[in-house]
């Protein structure tokens, strides 16, 4: 049979045993929504409720989906740049300073894709106090990479930091990174159940429910055993030292450590100016990847993809014989520059 528009019992109940296990929050059935990855969670949340012309504040560097799935629903990405100095994470201060009267949603990744920045329950806790003072702001929170978080940091969600904002927060999460499940395409959100009843008349026009079979797994990831879950993170903590000490060695680079998902972000502006031994000038992330991929077979995604040019993304999402292989051609790249 076609599977529930919203999910099946059992992956509900799963998921909603993981919130108060793991969160200490509480979720009824109609409060919880499965769809075909996290990705569509946002979809169907910022398509039930913006207008053309809302705002929706999102802090670079971001993931390169949100400002578009924000521009497909005719409203307007409000980017705010956090910069290296502010450990890549919002101020309340800039908070407060971007709030317009057409500003809807603040989007929130924390751990983070690019930069893995994560707000510490206490940084967090200050800008919801932000969110307090505007009653007509939500709060999309995406956790994705909850479980992926170095150095005995505490999670932190907004929901559960600030109570007095949780009737509107949408606290989106998934199998994808934390069990590795990404071709399994199962992310879930929670919220007032009223936002996600609306969130399933739009996924029920689209891909309504996701795959059965796939939605079995989920149950069993999040129902199972979760000691792997902890042993990886343990793993990603190792690989992340050995890319950012390799990096910071690489002349012109400049590699802040992570707290958290398995991703770098260098600044590669030490570079600019410098030629190759061709003769060309590097102007720019992007003239860096080409040249990096020309020249030593390392392929990297270039930081201006995420608002945050003069930097590029490097996962760490590999073997760590590859990586180690990996950042010894980069840095003989980098030396090679003039």
């Amino acid at each position: 049979k076609y599977p529930p528009t919203g999910g099946t019992a059992a992956l509900k109940q799963a998921i909603g045993e993981k919130f108060s296990r793991e969160n200490g929050l509480d979720f009824a059935a109609d409060e919880i929504l499965v769809s075909t990855g996290a990705k569509q969670v946002l979809f169907n949340a910022f398509m039930a409720t913006l207008d053309p012309g809302d705002e929706v504040i999102v802090t670079a560097p971001y993931w390169t989906s949100y400002t578009d799935i924000v521009k497909v629903c005719d409203a307007q990405p409000k980017v705010l740049e956090c910069g290296e100095e502010d450990g890549f994470l919002l101020t309340p201060e800039r908070l407060r300073a971007a709030i317009g009267p057409r500003t809807r949603w603040l989007l929130l990744n924390s751990p983070s894709n690019p930069a893995g920045a994560a707000y510490s329950p206490e940084a967090l806790r200050a800008l919801m106090d932000v969110v307090a003072e505007t009653p007509n702001l939500w709060v999309m929170s995406d956790d994705i990479y909850e479980h992926i978080l170095y150095d005995g940091a505490a999670f932190a969600t907004p929901a559960k930091v600030a109570p007095q904002i949780a009737e509107r927060c949408l606290t989106v999460n998934g199998v994808s990174k934390a069990y590795s499940m990404t071709g399994w395409r199962i992310g879930y959100g929670a919220g007032p159940a009223p936002l996600i009843k609306a969130m399933q008349v739009v996924q029920g026009q689209s891909t309504s429910g996701a795959s059965s079979i796939s939605q079995a797994a989920a149950v069993a990831a999040l129902s199972g055993p979760q000691d792997l879950v902890t042993e990886r993170c343990a793993v990603f903590q190792q690989r992340r030292d050995i890319v950012v000490e390799a990096l910071n060695n690489c002349p012109g680079l400049v590699c802040r450590k992570p707290q958290g998902a398995f991703y770098v972000l260098p600044s590669c502006a030490g570079l600019f100016g410098r030629k190759t031994p061709d003769g060309q000038a590097i102007q720019d992330d992007m003239g860096f990847a080409r040249f990096l991929l020309a020249a030593s077979g390392v392929a990297i995604v270039p930081g201006a993809a995420f608002g945050a040019p003069g930097h590029f993304r490097l996962s760490y999402a590999y073997a760590t014989e590859e990586l180690e292989d990996a950042c010894r051609r980069i840095q003989g790249a980098c030396q090679a520059l003039a």
